[in-house]
């Protein structure tokens, strides 16, 4: 059993579900969790993320840094 505020689901699939459609920062509880979050933010296009905001996250510039700022 999955619960969003008072709203219970059978399983966590449709309990995310209804989350992407609230569009709003939710909490899932579950048994033995609880997952927090802001559902079906999951593509980026353009270098921008659906909510048009820039995403400019690099792995490439974080590889290494460590070393690079001790040097």
């Amino acid at each position: 059993m999955y619960k969003i505020n008072e709203l219970e689901f059978a399983d966590l699939e449709s309990a995310m579900a209804h989350a992407r459609l609230l569009n709003q920062f939710v909490t899932i509880q579950g048994t033995d969790f609880e997952v927090c979050g802001l559902f079906g933010v999951d593509s980026i296009r353009d270098g921008m993320c659906p909510d048009g905001v820039a995403y400019d996250w690099n792995k490439a510039s974080r590889i290494g840094s460590a070393r690079r700022d001790r040097a």
